[in-house]
């Protein structure tokens, strides 16, 4: 992979002054719990940019935001224990948030729970690439929303919110998103799943970008469950983004 170190602490910069603001809003019930990975999960996510996002890129993915065994555990978007271990190398210690979900308590690497969403996006860069290089070679993964919003056990979508708590949020990530694409300068815009998506389009509106989507890996979509591997890849192909 080429190198810029100028783009790696761009983006640690635009992370850092996210989460600052999105740490001034408050959000009522029925949110008990939120967690910012990009605080007690930070070393994560800063080894995730300065080992991957080392120049532009010519496709951006672009998830909704973190799950509860993924990014939550490991500070890396779509971060699966065993594939950031053990694909993308990343190990690191993980602390625990100032207020502390006790029905999803914070394990960090040591967490036995499989996020499924990131099992499979990260397997099928594995499959399709080989090494972590190779693909990061053209892409990056990034989350739309830092944020995870807890009723209790339940996870919360930001699609979820009251229309007055999610719209400073929704204003705070699109500006982070333009400036993650004016930094990484790619072609492609892909949202994974159909917030993702939407937001992109909607968020970087005038810029010179093309957009696209594909089917979100939950478990909880039948569609993704029939083989969402395949499906990504064949709605990469038609977006003529993938050969």
């Amino acid at each position: 992979m080429e190198r810029d170190a100028a783009v790696a602490t761009a983006l640690i910069a635009a992370a850092r002054e996210l989460s600052l603001r999105l740490s001034r809003l408050s959000f009522g019930p029925p949110v008990s719990h939120v967690y910012d990975p990009l605080t007690y999960a930070w070393s994560g996510y800063e080894c995730y940019l300065l080992r991957y996002a080392a120049s532009a890129r010519r496709i951006l993915f672009l998830g909704m935001n973190p799950g509860p065994f993924g990014m939550v555990q490991t500070g890396v978007p779509f971060g699966e224990v065993a594939a950031v271990r053990d694909w993308l190398g990343i190990s690191v210690d993980v602390a625990k948030p100032v207020r502390e979900n006790p029905w999803r308590p914070i394990e960090g690497f040591a967490c036995a729970r499989s996020e499924v969403s990131g099992r499979r996006l990260w397997g099928l860069f594995r499959e399709r690439f080989g090494s972590p290089e190779s693909f990061f070679a053209e892409h990056f993964v990034a989350n739309y929303c830092p944020l995870a919003f807890f009723d209790r056990g339940r996870n919360l979508t930001p699609d979820k919110l009251p229309a007055a708590e999610a719209a400073p949020l929704l204003a705070a990530c699109d500006d982070h998103l333009r400036l993650l694409v004016s930094v990484l300068q790619p072609a492609w815009v892909i949202g994974i799943g159909a917030f993702a998506g939407q937001q992109a389009v909607a968020a970087l509106a005038g810029m010179s970008v093309r957009s696209g989507r594909v089917l979100h890996p939950s478990p909880a979509s039948p569609a993704a469950n029939r083989g969402w591997a395949a499906a990504a890849t064949r709605q990469m192909q038609a977006l003529g983004v993938w050969s």
